[in-house]
């Protein structure tokens, strides 16, 4: 059975991002953003989804990281998508209740092509170090826009931020994990449409 693959660049005046992904990979990762919050949740993200991820991205990060961020979301979502093909065979749905520490989060995902997010964080907290977590509502909106995923994120309570965003980062991942995960019982594509 053949893995499920993707290679991207995606350069503008802004950023510059290559990204190669593996849905049935084991969780290896090599990440680099210039932004190490971020690194640190891709590979959680990595990991706990299973998927094989590289990514490679530099970006004006003198000026904010905003670019950065919201262009990391747009290339790995297309590669979700790209990599997903017709999406025959996944099981499609995919949740988590997700502990970390104090901390709990709740992940929801349908990956049948219609795009929406809905994005709720209970830390008020706004930055981790210099970085502006408000960007990782950016981010997810980006991936699931371009991913074509309903993706509900929610952290449900916690007073630490960085276990706020370990848990939704992990959650994600999971709830993803199950959604690409190939269903035996499946031979179409699952949904009552016939295509997705």
């Amino acid at each position: 059975m053949n893995h499920r693959t993707a290679t991207l660049h995606r350069q503008t005046r802004e950023t510059d991002i290559a990204l190669t992904l593996d849905l049935d990979g084991t969780g290896a990762c090599a990440i680099e953003t210039g932004i190490p919050f971020l690194n640190h949740m891709l590979e959680l993200f990595a990991r706990h989804a299973l998927i094989d991820l590289d990514i490679r991205a530099s970006g004006d990060l003198d000026v904010d990281y905003h670019h950065t961020v919201e262009d990391l979301g747009l290339v790995l979502g297309t590669a979700l998508d790209q990599a997903l093909g017709d999406r025959r065979g996944i099981r499609r749905y995919g949740f988590s209740l997700l502990p970390m520490d104090e901390s709990l989060a709740r992940a929801a995902v349908d990956l049948g092509g219609r795009p929406f997010l809905v994005y709720s964080i209970a830390d008020p907290t706004p930055r981790i170090r210099d970085f502006n977590v408000k960007l990782i509502e950016e981010f997810f909106r980006a991936l699931v826009t371009q991913a074509r995923m309903n993706l509900h994120l929610a952290h449900l309570y916690g007073a630490e931020v960085h276990h706020a965003y370990e848990s939704v980062f992990k959650g994600f991942a999971r709830a993803m994990r199950m959604a690409v995960e190939r269903d035996p019982r499946e031979t179409g594509v699952p949904s009552s449409k016939g295509t997705i």
